[in-house]
């Protein structure tokens, strides 16, 4: 049922905001990055000489599967639907920790600390803000149904 068919379901207003492409955008990559990482781990896996075979293609099937969430949280503020704000802002409160764990580390991995870190900030930023809200039609607490923010 479309938010046409049904009053109480507020559907999107107006055109798509640049800001909601741009974290549509860095939340595809984030996940596009996790799924190569969760690839390149189940072929490690497979085929090279990890310590345990096991964990790699556990791990590697683990990671390809939460590729998902921001791929479909992509995908789904793409298409300037409200539900799809919730698994984007999980994605990017999920990989500030993750960017932690990179930045404490003595390694290359400083830089993808770094950019994960300004990554994640700049979508939460970008969908926490009231354009969003009304491009995806999200409602305040206590707001009316037909009122906005």
């Amino acid at each position: 049922m479309t938010s046409a068919q049904n009053p109480a379901t507020p559907g999107p207003t107006g055109p798509r905001p640049r800001r909601l492409t741009y974290a549509a955008a860095l939340t595809a990559l984030e996940g596009l990055a996790v799924l190569v990482g969760g690839g390149w781990m189940l072929v490690e896996g497979f085929t090279g000489d990890p310590d345990d075979r096991r964990a790699a293609v556990t791990g590697g099937i683990t990671l390809i599967v939460l590729a998902l969430l921001p791929l479909l949280a992509a995908r789904g503020l793409l298409g300037l639907r409200g539900w799809s704000r919730g698994p984007a802002v999980m994605t990017q409160v999920l990989a500030l920790p993750v960017a932690y764990t990179l930045l404490q580390a003595d390694s290359v991995a400083i830089p993808a600390g770094i950019a994960l870190a300004a990554a994640a900030v700049a979508v939460l930023v970008l969908l926490v803000n009231a354009e969003t809200h009304r491009a995806l039609g999200i409602r305040g607490p206590g707001c009316a149904r037909g009122d906005q923010e």
